[in-house]
Parts: C-alpha cells; sequence; structure tokens
C-alpha cells in the first residue's frame, strides 16, 4: 500500500477530529469520503497510538478490517482515547499536548519459524488456545529488545500465554507505514 503525505494528513486529521468529536470539544462534521484517494479508501488494518509528552497515553487498533482505511482510523483514534484500559480517558484539556501516530498494516502473514520474523521490520500476532496478542513493530525500537525478548514480551505481557508460549502459538507476522502529527503535520 502506498500512502501519499496528503493521505497521511488527511488521516491524522481524521484522527484529531475523531477525538474532538468524542470529547465534545468539536461539533460533529460529516467526512465526505468521495474526495479520498483510493488508499484511503481500501479496507485495511490500523492502529491509533497517543501520546502526552512522550509517554503513552493510549493504543488500539484492529489487524485487519472490512471498513475503508479512514473509517478504521476515526473509530481507533477515539477508541484509544477513551478505552484503551490501561490508562484512564483522554480529558480534553489534554488535547494541546497529544501526539497521534498511526500504524497502517499490511496483510498478516502466516510464519512457520521465528527465522522468517524480522526485528524492527516486523510486527508479531500470535494466537494460542483462544488467546492472542500482538506488538507493533515500532515497539522494537524503543525497548532495544532482542528477537527472543520481543516474543517473550508479547506472549507473557500481550497474548496471556507465559514467556515461552510464542513457541506452540501460531505465528504471523505484519508490516507498518508509521506516522505521526509532530513529523508530518509539524515538519517545514
Amino acid at each position: 500500500m502506498f500512502l501519499s503525505n496528503d493521505d497521511k494528513k488527511i488521516l491524522l486529521q481524521l484522527a484529531r477530529q475523531s477525538i474532538e468529536e468524542k470529547l465534545g470539544t468539536k461539533k460533529p462534521v460529516k467526512v465526505d469520503e468521495s474526495q479520498f484517494s483510493a488508499s484511503l479508501n481500501m479496507p485495511c488494518g490500523a492502529f491509533v497510538t497517543l501520546h502526552n509528552n512522550k509517554k503513552l497515553r493510549g493504543c488500539i487498533g484492529h489487524l485487519q478490517s472490512d471498513k475503508p482505511l479512514w473509517k478504521t482510523v476515526w473509530e481507533m483514534a477515539w477508541a484509544a482515547a477513551l478505552l484503551d484500559s490501561r490508562f484512564e480517558q483522554v480529558d480534553s484539556s489534554e488535547l494541546n499536548y497529544i501526539d497521534i501516530e498511526i500504524s497502517v498494516l499490511t496483510p498478516l502473514k502466516r510464519i512457520q519459524s521465528i527465522d522468517e520474523f524480522e526485528l524492527g521490520r516486523d510486527g508479531i500476532l500470535m494466537e494460542k488456545d483462544g488467546r492472542h496478542g500482538t506488538l507493533l513493530p515500532q515497539v522494537a525500537d524503543k525497548t532495544n529488545w532482542t528477537k527472543i525478548e520481543f516474543l517473550e514480551q508479547c506472549a507473557k505481557r500481550k497474548a496471556g500465554i507465559g514467556k515461552d508460549g510464542w513457541q506452540t502459538a501460531e505465528l504471523y507476522t505484519y508490516q507498518a507505514i508509521v506516522f505521526s502529527e509532530h513529523e508530518i503535520l509539524e515538519a517545514p
């Protein structure tokens, strides 16, 4: 999938608008998707991550979606602000300090060996015994974990299948196009 800078700007603006509308700081506006590029109207998975002064404030997404990308981003943005159970809901007083990061995902690819997983390039999804968890590719850059530590942390903290659960889980990889407001909207 290709996203132009205009596509990225639109997605970031839609994400912020979604949060502002849910918090009641802006009146709802009908989105006119007829002017969007084919990429924005393509069904695609995405995560929206919120940071306040570089601290994680919320992150929610769908690995796959049957909705257009713009709609997935719209829904995941307000969900990250209000529904991430790890955090209190974002308050309207925080909006000026929130930086929105969007990860647009490629389709999932089932792998048979961790040799097919490249740390820093791939995100991982693991499924076992009805449980599942994922870590986005960019988590590797932020944590400096080894490949094994990355898999162990996903198994233990995200999937809840124990540190070694990844060894017998079904594993899937995906990549992400990652961009944020401070990179796209504030660039010269």
